[in-house]
């Protein structure tokens, strides 16, 4: 049974759910997403990923600022919605809101619930070191990621796995999870679990701020702060390449050899020591330049084992 469906994104993280919907004949009456922002060299104002693929299906696009405006609640409430689906829209919905579907909103969560409920769950879950993590759907409710939930998917995370490997793989999973809850909602049979009260986690904002390798911290831990922020906002260390300090990305990173002070390059194969134990940088990226592995890059760079990296 075709649903009437209001879909809110902006993210590629969100581009399969909306894809999936399309595809299994349900009718997106409206797409919401967040308005173009300025972008790239030129600041010129780039739409979301989201709207850009709504643009592609011939599908209305709305783009308010927030939903504080009555006008904007109204506008919405007058779609007649069966429900609303949430993926990564990054505007806060008020109670009008969440109550004008006639089956409420349903979110699209990269976790699993109630640890990191927030902003940026796939990363906080390879930052902390979480062997599984997954996607849930649940009921939208006016608290942060509080609602009960429906329908769930695991996952485990590899030893070298990053955010963006993970990204990909639940946006996939999650698309296929969505139509399958909607599914379940038009035959009337999508049944709700409240949340744990107990194991909620905050997966807060990322800050450039932590984005700085520690060399100091255990292998593991250097290894899921890397994994955790690649390849977006990317972790760094500074390195004399010949011209001075210079920052360098580290995008992909697997387990070392080898044992020395904190920070120092052992090999030339990318083994750096850390507080306990050792990591191998396996991809990097020099700024202004494209990713590259660490055996290309120690070529272009007068680098050598012995070489601290600890800054």
């Amino acid at each position: 049974m075709s649903l009437r469906i209001v879909f809110m994104g902006t993210p590629d993280f969100a581009v399969p759910t909306l894809m999936e919907i399309v595809g299994h004949g349900h009718e997106v009456v409206a797409v919401y997403s967040q308005p173009p922002r300025p972008a790239g060299r030129g600041m010129a104002e780039r739409r979301s990923p989201v709207h850009e693929k709504a643009d592609g299906l011939g599908l209305p696009v709305l783009t308010p600022l927030s939903f504080r405006d009555p006008d904007t609640c109204r506008t919405f409430a007058d779609l007649d919605a069966d429900v609303a689906v949430v993926v990564a829209y990054g505007l806060l919905l008020p109670q009008a809101a969440l109550d004008a579907p006639r089956d409420g909103c349903l979110n699209l969560h990269a976790s699993l619930l109630p640890r990191w409920r927030g902003a940026a769950p796939i990363n906080r879950a390879i930052m902390a070191g979480d062997a599984e993590t997954g996607v849930m759907v649940m009921r939208m409710e006016a608290g942060l990621d509080t609602g009960p939930v429906a329908m769930a998917e695991r996952v485990a995370i590899g030893a070298e796995t990053t955010a963006g490997d993970l990204h990909d793989r639940l946006a996939v999973l999650g698309a296929d999870l969505m139509v399958r809850a909607l599914a379940a909602l038009s035959r009337g049979g999508l049944s709700f679990t409240p949340q744990a009260v107990e194991g909620a986690t905050y997966a807060r904002k990322l800050d450039k701020a932590e984005t700085r390798i520690d060399w100091n911290l255990p292998a593991a831990v250097v290894s899921a702060h890397v994994r955790g922020l690649s390849p977006f906002p990317g972790a760094w260390f500074e390195a004399d390449l010949g011209k001075g300090p210079e920052r360098v990305k580290v995008l992909r990173i697997a387990a070392g050899e080898g044992t020395g002070v904190a920070g120092t390059l052992l090999s030339p194969e990318g083994d750096v020591a850390c507080g306990e134990s050792a990591v191998r940088l396996v991809s990097v990226q020099r700024a202004g330049s494209k990713p590259m592995a660490f055996s290309d890059f120690l070529r272009g760079a007068r680098l050598a084992p012995g070489q601290s990296f600890a800054g």
